[in-house]
């Protein structure tokens, strides 16, 4: 049986793992089956609020439009010398809502997204970009074998560690 890792080694895990991936993928509904796509993202204060910088053209936007349910899966690279089933990602499920430029957060989050990516800068002035929220509820993270995790948004620093049902 694999020992749990302290709470603040879990969150210094992810933070590290979100710091070293700047793309994920988007899961939308697309006729009720997943849809996936490659974004760049920003955090919020924590795991809960991603942003995402998204064209209208894109089917994803047009998808989050009609169902606003969302999963962002990250994950570390994977390499040769690296077993792909041990790789640390994270994945997060909520909903998207457009962040209106307006809202309390709103510079805040576009400054901290521009200078995670400086040449988006242009794609702020178009039109039919916009800056959305995820509402995310649900983390599962994993960071090797037999270190998963679970948390949710009212504790989004408790993480539970998974462990394995035995056969009685």
């Amino acid at each position: 049986m694999t020992e749990s890792m302290p709470n603040e080694a879990v969150r210094d895990a992810w933070i590290a793992l979100t710091q070293d991936v700047r793309t994920g993928v988007l899961l939308t509904m697309r006729n009720g089956k997943p849809f996936g796509s490659h974004v760049p993202y920003v955090l919020g204060d924590n795991w809960t609020r991603v942003y995402l910088h998204l064209s209208q053209l894109a089917l994803h936007t047009q998808h989050l439009r009609q169902d606003p349910q969302v999963s962002l899966f990250l994950s570390e690279p994977d390499h040769a010398e690296k077993n792909p089933l041990a790789l640390r990602r994270i994945n997060l499920q909520g909903t998207a809502t457009i962040l209106s430029p307006d809202a309390p957060t709103y510079a805040q989050m576009k400054a901290r997204y521009l200078a995670r990516f400086p040449k988006s800068a242009m794609t702020f002035g178009f039109a039919d970009f916009s800056l959305w929220e995820l509402q995310l509820q649900d983390a599962h993270l994993v960071l090797g074998f037999g270190q998963a995790y679970q948390a949710t948004a009212p504790s989004p620093d408790h993480w539970i560690h998974q462990q394995p049902e035995r056969n009685k």
